[in-house]
């Protein structure tokens, strides 16, 4: 009883920081986020310390909560990938967002390899050893996904149009993908330089795509026979919404299932990937998807709000006051991310001939960072915990300063692109031409 008292404070808590950034023309989830430090050991830090409200053992035993928001990200996620739509903005999309996702790896894999890490991940300064190249890889890898929500939030407000707005949502949703399919790989690797167990050489070389290529194979299965069932549902949307439910959980029991069942071999199926592939799946096999994402949205906020609050709860920002090393590593990894996205697009969008404006400024409206990479968080907590501490610190800190000034440097692209108010001038563009 006392848990689910407990749940109802987070859902308070959460819900209030979302009205009193909604009130600053800030993101919800910048709200849920800071606020969320009230209930953890962040708060407890002014009066000598402690855990919080919100304890260890209960972000432990809340964690299903987390699996289950971000499942359900990953098949929103998915409903961006209709082929018809990809075709249409064709491959100077897939341009820019594979020069943005490397150039934002490499940036971020460069800088962190040379600043020392603190225990227990190496001693001192030993930028060769396992643990830097294991450390630097899973960072990068979290670095290239971007949270759209903040910077399609301040389109619409500004009614931008132009050839920026109409560039920043596909690449948004593109590098996610990327980005998780990076992260499926560098993980594995990662586990394989730090693993004290010895492990079969041909299982080293295959393991990276067991894990990526199962995830999809499995979420390919699972989507088509989605697909195929909502058909006959599609006129009661309560009955889609709890075919998409049993699906979703069935991606992330599968998943958990598969993993346990061959932990000798550390498998790392992901459930976001085998989500993001029966959106995916629904979005090209069903004929109005949109029904089928309408129906689960109805049924996701209260995980949503559950989600990033208790994601807030776990920062501890005691680990910053207690050592300059790790503050070095997160301002670090934040300017990193911040230039390597820039500069990919910069590159990517000069490489394939796009507009001026999009070269200039596209970099600025890729900034966000939140779900997935929370996401990405719990991947690490269950398959590198050694890690965990030091990466979830420097990746909330990101998630902090980039969604409450995300919005800032959108706004700044989409005026400098010239593009605010464009819907208005193409509403007045659209008059005069029908009257002449």
């Amino acid at each position: 009883m006392l848990l689910i008292f407990k749940v109802a404070v987070v859902l308070l808590v959460g819900f209030i920081g979302g009205k009193v950034a909604k009130r600053f023309k800030l993101p919800e989830v910048s709200g849920y986020l800071v606020f969320g430090l009230i209930l953890g050991p962040s708060l407890m830090l002014l009066f000598g310390g402690g855990e919080g409200f919100i304890t260890s053992i209960d972000q432990n035993t809340l964690k299903f909560i987390s699996e289950i928001a971000l499942a359900f990200i990953a098949f929103s996620i998915g409903s961006e990938f209709s082929i018809s739509q990809m075709k249409k903005v064709g491959k100077k999309i897939n341009t820019i967002t594979m020069l943005e996702v490397i150039g934002v790896v490499i940036a971020v894999f460069l800088i962190l390899f040379f600043i020392p890490k603190p225990e227990p991940i190496m001693t001192g300064y030993q930028p060769f050893s396992s643990g830097n190249i294991a450390f630097g890889l899973i960072l990068a890898s979290m670095s290239a996904a971007t949270a759209p929500a903040a910077t399609l939030m301040v389109m619409r407000q500004y009614r931008a149009y132009g050839p920026l707005t109409k560039t920043v949502l596909p690449v948004t949703a593109l590098d996610d993908i990327y980005g998780i399919v990076i992260f499926g790989f560098f993980i594995s690797i990662a586990q394989m330089l730090t693993s004290t167990t010895s492990m079969p050489v041909w299982l080293m070389i295959t393991k990276p795509f067991i894990e990526v290529f199962g995830s999809i194979i499995i979420g390919l299965v699972l989507g088509f026979v989605l697909s195929k069932i909502v058909v006959k549902f599609d006129k009661i949307r309560d009955d889609m919404q709890v075919l998409s439910i049993i699906v979703v959980f069935l991606g992330i029991g599968v998943s958990v299932q598969l993993n346990n069942y061959f932990s000798q071999y550390n498998l790392g199926i992901s459930s976001l990937l085998i989500n993001i592939m029966i959106g995916t799946m629904i979005a090209n096999m069903v004929k109005k998807p949109q029904g089928v994402f309408n129906s689960l949205n109805d049924f996701t906020t209260p995980f949503y709000v559950v989600f990033f609050t208790l994601a807030g709860a776990s920062l501890n920002l005691g680990i910053i006051k207690t050592s300059v090393l790790v503050s070095i590593l997160a301002v670090a990894y934040i300017i990193a991310r911040g230039f390597g996205k820039y500069a990919g697009a910069r590159a990517g969008a000069k490489i394939a001939d796009a507009e001026p404006v999009v070269q200039k400024y596209l970099g600025f409206a890729l900034l966000p960072q939140g779900g997935v990479s929370l996401g990405l968080l719990v991947v690490v907590s269950s398959q590198m915990p050694t890690f965990y501490p030091l990466i979830s610190t420097i990746i909330m800190l990101s998630i902090l300063i980039y969604e409450t000034t995300g919005p800032i440097f959108a706004k700044y692209a989409i005026s400098k692109a010239g593009e605010i108010n464009g819907l208005d001038k193409l509403d007045q563009l659209s008059s005069i031409e029908g009257i002449a």
